[in-house]
């Protein structure tokens, strides 16, 4: 069994978001098939939930962590919440962590499940250092790194983030 977590971007261009999730069935599809795959991530907006989908179309399981009990109801936008019900739905696991906001401590605590979870960790990632706000794409990056586990990093050509 292989277990692969995901970080990434939440902002991608409209333009982005199909090569990003070509270049995560591409990395998804040597697991297919197999029954071995484990997806796990926070289903977040962006590539959380493209991650997400691409593990569900490879035949994956997938594993969702929620980083607070707030969260569906103020986090995710009414344009996002589609997709949210349905990748919990599709689940065969859900955590949802013990804080009752979304906010730094929540994100950070639900990075820490990824990484400890995971053999390995796919950053959707433009590979800019931190912001210093804690719980971002980076940051997980080096807290992977830094706990030995494989990093592969997606960010195909022609990828961009808004703003």
């Amino acid at each position: 069994m292989t277990t692969i977590a995901v970080t990434g971007h939440i902002h991608l261009t409209e333009g982005s978001v199909p090569l990003v999730r070509l270049a995560l069935d591409d990395l998804l599809g040597q697991y297919a098939g197999d029954g071995d795959l484990v997806g796990v991530s926070c289903i977040a907006k962006g590539s959380d939930s493209l991650f997400a989908e691409a593990v569900l179309a490879a035949g994956g399981r997938l594993i969702v962590v929620i980083p607070s009990r707030d969260y569906r109801r103020n986090k995710v936008k009414p344009d996002d919440a589609a997709l949210f019900d349905r990748l919990v739905e599709a689940a065969g696991e859900v955590l949802v962590l013990p804080y009752e906001t979304a906010g730094r401590q929540a994100y950070e605590a639900a990075n820490a499940v990824l990484v400890e979870r995971a053999d390995r960790i796919v950053a959707v990632w433009d590979g800019e250092p931190p912001t210093g706000r804690g719980g971002g794409t980076a940051d997980t990056v080096l807290e992977a790194r830094a706990a030995g586990l494989p990093v592969d990093v997606v960010w195909p050509d022609g990828a961009a983030r808004l703003g």
